[in-house]
């Protein structure tokens, strides 16, 4: 196996938008812009089943081993279920769902929009029903993210709303906040141990922030540089799209990927610069790089851990971030992670 990791087999033909594995089993699910939900067993390298949404699918989620919901760009919300070939529509947005989260100790699927809403949906209604819930944001839905308690939802003109999952459906944030970051967010990952969430923006920056609002814990936030490089005394800067924690350490890894709209600072230089291909791992507690792997085809569009963080399932995808043009095929990897690579360094003692 090559260091970006064994390649899986029929992969989407079109950008892929989101990568999850399914609680501790080898199970990975993948969305695409070709209209698919894909589930691969990484374990045996084979495809187990796809679904055609009919449309884009901007993100997609496991609610079981067997049954998926999907995110559509047509403003559809979907559930699948792969043992059963049963398709139903949840119900529907006024823009395309961005993002679905599932939520296990209620029972709910959460999807946020572009029509600047989120939905909840109890799949155990009839198809169609009503949602149990409607909730008014002040932006369209970008990012969202759920621990065990709470749900993170970061959205346009750098909103970040934070919900206690107890109370969702009342639709009042227990939080709404500004990102830190100066420049659209990419992408939002709760913490492994639920106390916090990173935050991610076209500014090759990443925002560490803690939801106790005590003025000591609020001390310790910071945002650093990463994904950027000096070339030819140029700073390339480059967005940083995929965050993926993972439980067993708390640390994290993130990918690059190229700005599609420009120009804008977040994307500097030639054609062939703006995208770097790049995971960086992190300790996020201790502000320190673990480790990087370089060298994917093209942009890193998403990333996933297994349960016990030794499998990173990698999406190397073009975004059309240049338009129409010749580009690697689309392709997931996944790659064995070794333990240095994640476990947290410990800090050295000062000097005596």
């Amino acid at each position: 196996m090559s260091l970006l990791g064994a390649e899986l087999p029929s992969p989407p033909t079109d950008g892929v938008t989101a990568l999850r594995f399914f609680a501790d089993t080898p199970l990975l699910l993948a969305s695409s812009w070709d209209g698919t939900a894909r589930v691969y067993d990484t374990a045996a390298n084979v495809l187990q089943g796809t679904f055609a949404a009919g449309a884009p699918v901007l993100d997609a989620v496991f609610e079981s081993d067997g049954v998926v919901y999907t995110a559509g760009l047509d403003g559809a919300v979907k559930r699948y279920d792969f043992f059963r070939g049963a398709e139903a529509v949840l119900g529907s947005h006024e823009g395309a769902v961005k993002c679905v989260e599932w939520l296990p100790a209620q029972g709910l699927l959460v999807s946020g929009s572009w029509d600047s809403s989120l939905r909840l949906w109890d799949s155990r209604q009839a198809p169609g029903a009503a949602p149990v819930a409607r909730v008014a944001l002040p932006g369209k839905v970008y990012s969202m993210s759920a621990s065990e308690a709470r749900l993170v939802v970061a959205m346009s003109g750098r909103h970040v709303d934070i919900f206690d999952l107890r109370a969702l459906q009342s639709g009042q944030p227990e939080q709404r906040r500004e990102s830190s970051l100066k420049f659209q967010t990419r992408c939002v990952r709760c913490q492994a141990d639920g106390r916090g969430y990173a935050l991610s923006s076209v500014e090759g920056r990443v925002a560490w922030e803690f939801f106790d609002l005590d003025e000591a814990t609020q001390a310790r936030k910071y945002a650093f540089k990463c994904h950027r490089k000096n070339e030819g005394g140029k700073d390339l800067v480059f967005p940083v799209n995929a965050i993926a924690f993972n439980r067993p350490h708390g640390t994290f890894a993130t990918g690059g990927k190229p700005q599609q709209q420009a120009p804008i600072p977040a994307c500097r230089g030639s054609a062939q610069q703006c995208g770097d291909g790049v995971i960086n791992f992190w300790d996020g507690e201790h502000k320190k790089r673990l480790h990087q792997v370089a060298g994917y085809p093209t942009s890193v569009a998403a990333l996933a851990f297994n349960g016990a963080a030794t499998k990173l399932a990698v999406a190397s995808s073009y975004t059309f971030e240049q338009g129409e043009r010749e580009h690697p095929a689309d392709a997931i990897f996944v790659r064995d992670v070794l333990e240095a690579e994640v476990r947290p360094k410990a800090r050295q003692p000062a000097p005596a």
